[in-house]
């Protein structure tokens, strides 16, 4: 018999769409929660349009690649709630149900009549929870953002880029997903609530406010050291050295040396391997891998200071030995001797080849009703006597509607006919999913 999972008998009305909400509650499903997304085909940017449709497959509202991937473990009712039938229906389904959460800016949900006042007359110990750009509060409460916009405001687009050119932004809406976790966390923080005291809450929680602290030290040189962060050389971390600039010794950083990622047979676009040594002893371990060279031994190189003084000319050097060996072989022979050297990955090598990734299941295949069989991403944790996993695929639009309507709520099928009839289940003049068409019958 399987083990339950941590949060079986919990219902969530999850009002969410495009990222940062649909990724917080599709956590909440891995974990047992049952979610109910409330769609409407005219609204639901997240499904359209879609540029990860597989080639050759039609694009419609079930075939986005990305929303079957941020979509999982959920069930897909389709309602009019800014009807009055549809509101009425909506509410009945939050009086048996635990959570509610959105992400639409701050006055969406209220000018909808499903503000956090009025669902407390419904259901009094509902948690709620908002997870707005700017919050429910402040100045510019009424603000919209998208995810790279958060990140902007946030301060982390300024500290990007190259030394002497503009702010560069990052390539993927991390706000979005940072936020989604924030937001999981909220929920369960209010649920934790609720189960204690028998009352619930709303959670206000603001995208933007929750991309703040992950600037990192740049606050503490504003409030310790009295100056704001530039970019005085190539951004530290595990980067190489940038291509047509000049070779300086500052593109590391005044960290620790090595510390760098190298070049590795055959030298293609992916060939890659970072290598850090944090202390005298791994440096030493790390030329004992390479077959302690005699520059290895050079007084200049052994201390933590004269590496970072001569980066340039012990990165050269190291990467002349890493272009010996494969990035994998290369990961292998430093771990075994404690030097800390990863491969760099591409989704490819992510998914298909990283045996601890393979191990922990991370990436499994679902089998979707539109688009076949495709891996997506598990849950990133192991909880040893509540298991979290992904269950279901992402739902096509409204694919639960005739068993949340009757067999939760209680309506008859001539209900259900006819909220298909007058367009509080879909749009009068756009034409249904065979699916639907089955649940009619």
């Amino acid at each position: 018999m399987p083990q339950p999972r941590a949060l079986e008998n919990i219902r969530v009305v999850d009002f969410s769409w495009v990222r940062a909400g649909p990724w917080a509650t599709r956590w909440l499903g891995a974990l047992g929660a049952e979610i109910i997304k409330i769609e409407w085909p005219e609204n639901e940017r997240g499904r359209l349009p879609s540029s990860t449709t597989p080639q050759g497959m039609e694009v419609n509202l079930n075939t986005s690649g990305n929303f079957n991937d941020t979509n999982v473990n959920k069930k897909s009712l389709s309602l009019n709630v800014r009807s009055p039938k549809g509101l009425e229906i909506i509410k009945r389904l939050i009086a048996v149900s635990d959570i509610v959460i959105e992400n639409f800016s701050s006055r969406v949900l209220q000018k909808w009549g499903l503000g956090y006042e009025e669902l407390c007359k419904i259901k009094p110990d509902i948690v709620y929870v908002s997870m707005s750009g700017y919050g429910h509060t402040g100045r510019n409460h009424p603000y919209t953002t998208f995810g790279p916009v958060a990140q902007a405001v946030s301060g982390l687009t300024y500290q990007s880029g190259l030394p002497g050119q503009p702010p560069a932004g990052w390539g993927w809406s991390y706000m979005d997903d940072t936020g989604g976790m924030y937001g999981a966390m909220c929920a369960l923080t209010g649920l934790y609530h609720r189960n204690k005291t028998g009352k619930g809450q709303h959670i206000d929680q603001s995208q933007m406010v929750s991309s703040v602290p992950l600037n990192g030290p740049a606050l503490l040189d504003f409030t310790v050291n009295g100056r704001g962060t530039n970019r005085p050389g190539f951004p530290p971390g595990n980067r190489a050295h940038w291509p047509g600039t000049p070779l300086v010794n500052n593109y590391r950083g005044p960290t620790v040396a090595p510390h760098n990622a190298y070049r590795t047979h055959p030298g293609g676009y992916n060939d890659w391997c970072v290598i850090v040594c944090h202390a005298d002893a791994e440096w030493q371990a790390l030329a004992a891998v390479m077959g302690n060279p005699a520059w290895a031994t050079d007084p200049k190189f052994a201390t933590v200071s004269g590496r970072l003084a001569h980066q340039e000319e012990l990165d050269t050097k190291i990467e002349a030995w890493t272009m010996t060996l494969g990035k994998y072989e290369l990961t292998d022979r430093c771990q075994q001797s404690g030097v800390r050297a990863m491969p760099v990955q591409s989704a490819e090598d992510r998914v298909e080849h990283d045996p601890q990734l393979r191990h922990r299941g991370m990436y499994q295949p679902m089998p979707h009703p539109a688009l076949g069989t495709h891996k997506v991403q598990n849950a990133p944790f192991v909880l040893s006597e509540t298991p979290a996993y992904n269950h279901s695929p992402s739902p096509m639009i409204g694919q639960h509607t005739g068993e949340i309507i009757e067999g939760l709520l209680g309506y008859s099928h001539d209900d259900l006919r006819a909220g298909f009839e007058d367009g509080t289940f879909w749009p009068e003049e756009r034409p249904r999913f065979a699916y639907q068409q089955e649940m009619l019958r």
